[in-house]
């Protein structure tokens, strides 16, 4: 019982984080535009900022989102407005013309991995589908007869997913074809 409780709390991870998103979309652009180690650092801050999400559910801040709707409705419009500010600046990256990206990448600038770090942080922090999924998580995989060391098991096994995952998308699109 408790194993199909983990497996499944691993599961729903998983579909989480795999499915697409915010935080996948900047990992996936980041790798094809300035390579895999920029998309690893911004990838350590997804996964970082999934942690964080992930302790705050666990220590019982979910109850509290789900009792106060007005907090989770704030949250969600945070989220959407950062998600509209994302789009806005993919857009204007996209009608750049061509030559202005050749003029960048002549720079030959450093990447800003501590940038791309909290840049990651902060996007899923600010992202619906994460406080979502981990509120799920903690009900499905969390209950109140669970024996000790089920909840670090939760939270240690879903991190060493969202590496996979996360890392993952940063290694496939910075790998040329």
């Amino acid at each position: 019982m408790i194993a199909s409780q983990i497996v499944l709390a691993y599961g729903t991870y998983l579909v989480a984080t795999a499915s697409p998103g915010p935080s996948n979309m900047a990992i996936m652009g980041t790798a094809m535009r300035d390579g895999r180690l920029p998309a690893l650092a911004l990838a350590a801050g997804v996964i970082t900022g999934s942690l964080f999400w992930a302790i705050l559910a666990a220590t019982g801040i979910s109850v509290v989102l789900t009792a106060f709707a007005q907090a989770m409705f704030v949250i969600k419009i945070l989220g959407g407005a950062y998600l509209l500010y994302l789009a806005f600046r993919a857009g204007k990256s996209a009608l750049k013309p061509v030559s202005d990206f050749a003029k960048m990448d002549a720079g030959g600038a450093t990447p800003r991995y501590r940038s791309l770090y909290r840049q990651g942080i902060l996007m899923h922090i600010g992202n619906p589908k994460a406080i979502m999924a981990w509120i799920a998580i903690m009900s499905l995989g969390f209950r109140e007869d669970a024996p000790a060391g089920i909840l670090q098991a939760i939270v240690g096994g879903c991190a060493f997913v969202g590496i996979v995952v996360f890392g993952g998308y940063a290694i496939l699109f910075s790998t040329a074809p």
